[in-house]
C-alpha cells in the first residue's frame, strides 16, 4: 500500500494539474470505484458535474480534493494498487481505468486507475479539525503525519510511551501517527537500532524523539526521490515511479549485509506481513512485546 511519500508525491501533481479546474463529467466505470459513497455510482456522478476543485490535501496516506464551497470533498481510497493519473483526453483507456473525470476546459482529464478495486472514489462532508482547517469527515479520526507543521512530537512521544505493545506496532497505529507503513516503519528503526518488538513504555523519550526524527528524515528523502515503486503500481499522476527503492537499508534487504555493519539483513514474520531488521544492530529486547 502506498505510504505518506507516495501519497504526497500524487498530491503535488493535482495540485499542479487539477486545482483550479471545474469538471464537466464524472464517469463511474466500475461500481466498485464507488461503493464507499453511501448513495452509490449515479450520485456521485450528478453531485460532481460543475463543481470547481480548490486544493489537493493529505493526511497521512489519505488524500482529497476540496471542492468549491469547502462544503465537500471527493476522498480518493487508493488502497493497494489504486492510482490518479492525469491523461491527454485521446490517450487510450487503461486496461483497469475505474472512474474518470472531465474538466470544462477540454484539457487533460483525471483518471482512477485500480487493478485490484480495493480503493476507491467517495464524496464527503468537510469537518473542522484541531487547528482551523478542515478534513473529511472519513479522515477525521486519523492522526497527523511527521511532516505535518501542526504535528506534535512532545504528545507524540508521551502517547507512544503510554501504549502496551511493541514500537513498530505503534508506529504502523494510524490513529497515533500517520503516514508511516512497513517500508518506514523498518527505515526508521534501522536508522535508531531498534528492534521492533521494543516495547513502548520502556522507550526514554529522547530515544522516541530520535526514532520520530528518523522517520521523517527517511520519508522525507524518500520524498525527495519521487517515493518507493516496487512495481508499476506506484506512481505519480503522470505514471512515473519513484526512485527511493535503491536507498533502502533494510525493507526487502533479506539475506543482504547491512550497509552499518555488514551483517545479513534478517526477515521476520510480523502482523501477517514481513518485518526487516539487522540482527547486529537491532538487538532483540530482553523483554520483547509478543
Amino acid at each position: 500500500m502506498p505510504e505518506l511519500p507516495e501519497v504526497e508525491v500524487v498530491r503535488r501533481g493535482l495540485d499542479r494539474w487539477v486545482v483550479g479546474r471545474t469538471v464537466a463529467e464524472a464517469h463511474v466505470l466500475h461500481p466498485r470505484a464507488a461503493r464507499r459513497h453511501e448513495a452509490g455510482a449515479t450520485d456521485l456522478q450528478a453531485r460532481l458535474r460543475q463543481r470547481t476543485v480548490e486544493a489537493a490535501s493529505r493526511r497521512g496516506k489519505y488524500l482529497w480534493l476540496a471542492l468549491d464551497g469547502r462544503d465537500a470533498a471527493l476522498v480518493a481510497h487508493l488502497g493497494m494498487s489504486g492510482q490518479l493519473l492525469v491523461q491527454p483526453i485521446d490517450a487510450p483507456d487503461e486496461t483497469h481505468l475505474r472512474a474518470r473525470l472531465q474538466f470544462t476546459d477540454g484539457g487533460r482529464e483525471l483518471r482512477f486507475v485500480d487493478q485490484r478495486t480495493f480503493g476507491g472514489l467517495a464524496l464527503d462532508p468537510l469537518v473542522a479539525d484541531d487547528a482551523g482547517g478542515s478534513v473529511p469527515s472519513t479522515v477525521a479520526h486519523i492522526a497527523r503525519d511527521p511532516l505535518d507543521p501542526a504535528f506534535d512530537d512532545a504528545c507524540w512521544v508521551r502517547r507512544l510511551r503510554a501504549r502496551r505493545t511493541g514500537v513498530k506496532r505503534a508506529l504502523l497505529d494510524q490513529t497515533l501517527v500517520s503516514g508511516i507503513g512497513n517500508i518506514y516503519a523498518d527505515e526508521a528503526l534501522w536508522r535508531a537500532r531498534v528492534h521492533w518488538a521494543m516495547p513502548t513504555d520502556e522507550i526514554a523519550p529522547a530515544r522516541a524523539r530520535e526514532l520520530l526524527g528518523h522517520a521523517r528524515d527517511v520519508m522525507s528523502a524518500a520524498l525527495d526521490e519521487g517515493g518507493t515503486s516496487f512495481d508499476a503500481l506506484y506512481v505519480n499522476v503522470n505514471g512515473e515511479s519513484g526512485y527511493f527503492e535503491r536507498s533502502l537499508a533494510a525493507y526487502g534487504q533479506a539475506d543482504r549485509p547491512c550497509p552499518r555493519c555488514g551483517r545479513p539483513i534478517v526477515r521476520e514474520a510480523f502482523m501477517n506481513r514481513s518485518s526487516y531488521r539487522c540482527p547486529r544492530c537491532q538487538r532483540t529486547p530482553r523483554r520483547p512485546h509478543p
